[in-house]
């Protein structure tokens, strides 16, 4: 037997205290894990409930904490990290309050880490944001317990994981995924706890729905971390009340937060996806991330020997109180440029500290980081040609919300 707990499963939640319940039992009905047991850490987000004393009835079917932090409005994020600060097992499970596990949970996260640590999606059925009140099977999910639920209804559309689509397109293995983070969703996932705070953690200035656990798992694979899903390690959300629009509204802006922190092509294509005005919130992955960004790189690929020196000439002869953007700069952009000129493109091996003077950016121009009518001029070269059926127009609307003139070969003239 090992001498600590395998597995944390932290739990945040606020005023849900009869949902709480409900994961609270499936996790007390858990069949234990080889070798050891697991703890549960229930993170409370400030409740005025009976959440407290919900946790207290299960102090002697369950190895229990119980954290606890006032309300200062929503802190998913913070409660997640003040739930894996509590735990001391070496795999952090992360479960939303409502959502009850299957009977071999705990075993089934614990075997896809086996082969090293890994970010792990879990199965979830039942969830969707993406609704106010879920449509569910023909029976109430309540009124059975999970296994038997999901052994009746699990292959209904109803019922199924709203990734199921893009988790069988990869074999359910995300390691050939080339954005696998997109779909770590914190509803029911796991992680190494040293890669989770090697990480930094849930970023805790996520203080409203949605967005929190997209950048952590950003984070994750960019520091090497390796994504794969479990579908024994599921689990069923409950139907619930949600307030859609509001929740919409703050994945956008949370959406938006994170593509301003990590700059670059596949963090512009998921805020274009979620965030730009008029664009719907579709969570069904007929349309996702991994698409778009692996034509960005093939497009990347075909035109990385492309000579744009001619298109950029113009830019040796401008004054230093010039500003100027540039999207598609190319690898070898004019040296001694005006300081007001900002080198943008789209191929990573010719951006950031490398880049001629250090100071090319890794966009494609979905969404630049200046503000409104910041620049006298944005100039886009033809190397975004490959990508401008697709892209142009968003490029177009982004190029003119910054700058007072936009050029681009592919139009042959000033806008």
């Amino acid at each position: 037997m090992a001498d600590g707990p395998l597995a944390a499963v932290v739990v945040p939640t606020y005023d849900r205290a009869e949902l709480l319940r409900g994961t609270l039992e499936a996790l007390a009905a858990q069949r234990p894990p080889d070798g050891g047991g697991f703890e549960v850490v229930v993170a409370d987000d400030g409740s005025t409930d009976g959440t407290r004393a919900v946790v207290g009835e299960f102090t002697d079917r369950l190895t229990v904490r119980y954290g606890f932090q006032p309300d200062r409005g929503f802190r998913a994020a913070a409660a997640r990290n003040l739930g894996a600060r509590l735990a001391s097992a070496p795999v952090l499970v992360f479960l939303d309050a409502g959502v009850r596990p299957g009977p071999d949970f705990v075993r089934a996260h614990l075997t896809a880490q086996a082969g090293g640590p890994r970010a792990v999606a879990g199965y979830t059925y039942g969830y969707r944001p993406d609704t106010d009140q879920p449509d569910g099977p023909a029976v109430d999910p309540r009124a059975l317990a999970p296994a038997e639920l999901v052994r009746r209804h699990g292959g209904s559309d109803a019922l199924r994981d709203v990734r199921h689509l893009a988790f069988e397109r990869f074999g359910f293995d995300l390691t050939t995924a080339v954005v696998p983070w997109q779909w770590f969703w914190s509803v029911n996932c796991s992680v190494g706890a040293a890669d989770f705070w090697a990480a930094g953690g849930f970023d805790e200035d996520f203080r409203t729905w949605g967005g929190e656990d997209l950048d952590l798992g950003y984070r994750l694979h960019r520091g090497g971390t390796a994504f794969t899903v479990s579908r024994e390690a599921w689990a069923l959300d409950t139907p619930h009340e949600r307030s859609l629009g509001d929740d919409l509204a703050s994945n956008a802006a949370n959406i938006a937060m994170l593509a301003d922190k990590h700059p670059e092509p596949v963090t512009e294509l998921l805020w274009a996806f979620f965030a730009r005005p008029g664009d719907r919130f579709v969570i069904h992955h007929d349309w996702n991330v991994e698409d778009e960004y692996r034509q960005v790189l093939e497009v990347a690929d075909r035109t990385r020997g492309a000579d744009v020196a001619a298109e950029l000439a113009p830019l040796r002869g401008l004054s230093d109180d010039s500003r100027v953007v540039v999207l598609g700069c190319g690898a070898d952009p004019p040296g001694k440029l005006a300081a007001g000129v900002r080198l943008f493109d789209f191929d990573s091996r010719f951006t950031g500290p490398a880049s001629p003077g250090g100071r090319v950016g890794h966009g494609l121009g979905v969404r630049i980081p200046l503000a409104d009518g910041s620049v006298d001029r944005v100039l886009i070269t033809s190397r975004l040609s490959g990508l401008w059926d697709r892209w142009g127009p968003h490029i177009l609307t982004e190029a003119r919300r910054v700058g007072a003139r936009v050029d681009t070969v592919l139009a042959g003239s000033g806008h």
